[in-house]
């Protein structure tokens, strides 16, 4: 790992992924030992010569880096995914390094495959505060070198830091949070929402049932309120459904059956999962900080559709979408707007793009 140690290391899971590039060859290894896609391939065309090389690394956190790879795909750029390890609910990845045994020989296989990508890369964007090397030496190679560099914070990685836990993401050419709430944590990065494939998933407006479904699926009690939607759900019409411990595609399923989500109760913004769920046409409820509800709708010019909530009014402000179908749809029918408006990946790439013409 990194020396950003206190974060844990990834669940590792075998297997390529859906979706993955497609220019890996069948069959291809995937190890520490395998060749990367296009690590030392001839090009064979200008175009491809022309193309910015970007490798997002080194983890894919909440799906978050290879929506983003999928995104600059999308606009012709060479880009790739190279994970430590896989994820069990996130598998996706190009090149999995899949380090194993002691910490002398997992900084060996992330020296190697660093120093394979460095020939055919143009920019290097990290994520969750980890590099693929120490980030004392990581970020003076890459300046060296000449490469542009992008480290990308997902929230947890920096909720509740200091500023000098969080200088080190001043090493990089820039810095980039989520949200209008999360920069409060990196004042000086720029805001990239979370982005999606809209147009690959089909609206599955709220349902008209006497007794709804209310859908909650905790990374994390704890950290989610889990408690609380419970001990509020056991107070109304509905039924509960929790969704826990399953892999993405198949959670993703339970989540069409929603007529109401409710995201988390703690943080102050919402996720990956309320953003699928807004993209299905669902109603989210959600605990929403105020100052990040009125700078998101300023700078993307769109209502946050979301309804706010706390855990100690969660019930109170549940009850009117547990009663009235009509507003959970008018709800749903929003929430897909503000994400064509502020998640679509297209708007995603665009935003990626213009960052890394500035460094």
């Amino acid at each position: 790992m990194s020396d950003r140690g206190s974060h844990p290391k990834p669940p590792p899971t075998h297997g390529v992924g859906k979706g993955t590039d497609p220019r890996l060859a069948e069959g291809e290894p995937e190890s520490a030992e395998s060749e990367p896609e296009g690590a030392h391939r001839p090009r064979s065309s200008a175009r491809e010569q022309t193309a910015l090389r970007v490798v997002h690394c080194p983890v894919n956190t909440a799906g978050v880096p290879w929506a983003n790879v999928q995104a600059l795909r999308r606009r012709g750029v060479d880009a790739r995914l190279v994970v430590f390890n896989r994820y069990k609910l996130h598998p996706e990845a190009d090149w999995s390094l899949e380090r194993r045994g002691n910490l002398a020989r997992r900084q060996l296989a992330q020296w190697r495959a660093l120093a394979r990508l460095l020939p055919t890369t143009d920019v290097f964007h990290f994520y969750f505060g980890l590099t693929l090397v120490p980030d004392s030496l990581q970020f003076p190679l890459l300046r060296a070198l000449r490469k542009r560099s992008v480290m990308h914070f997902l929230g947890s990685d920096i909720r509740g830091k200091s500023p000098a836990e969080l200088a080190y993401g001043r090493k990089a050419g820039a810095q980039v949070v989520g949200s209008y709430d999360a920069i409060r944590w990196v004042p000086e990065a720029e805001v990239i929402p979370p982005g999606i494939d809209v147009t690959a998933i089909e609206p599955v407006p709220p349902t008209d049932r006497a007794r709804p479904v209310i859908v909650h699926a905790p990374s994390s009690r704890r950290r989610k309120g889990t408690e609380h939607v419970i001990a509020a759900c056991e107070a109304l019409d509905a039924d509960l459904l929790l969704v826990e411990g399953l892999r993405h595609d198949e959670a993703f399923e339970r989540y069409r059956d929603a007529d109401i989500v409710v995201d988390q109760l703690n943080a102050g913004w919402y996720g990956v999962f309320a953003i699928e769920c807004m993209t299905l046409g669902k109603p989210v409820v959600a605990f929403l900080h105020d100052e990040a509800v009125r700078r998101t709708e300023e700078a993307f010019g769109v209502p946050v559709p979301l309804v706010n909530a706390s855990r100690d009014d969660l019930r109170t402000r549940l009850a009117p979408l547990v009663r009235d179908a009509t507003e959970r749809r008018r709800l749903g029918a929003a929430s897909r707007t503000y994400v064509e408006q502020v998640h679509d990946l297209d708007r995603v790439a665009d935003r990626l793009l213009a960052l890394y013409a500035r460094l």
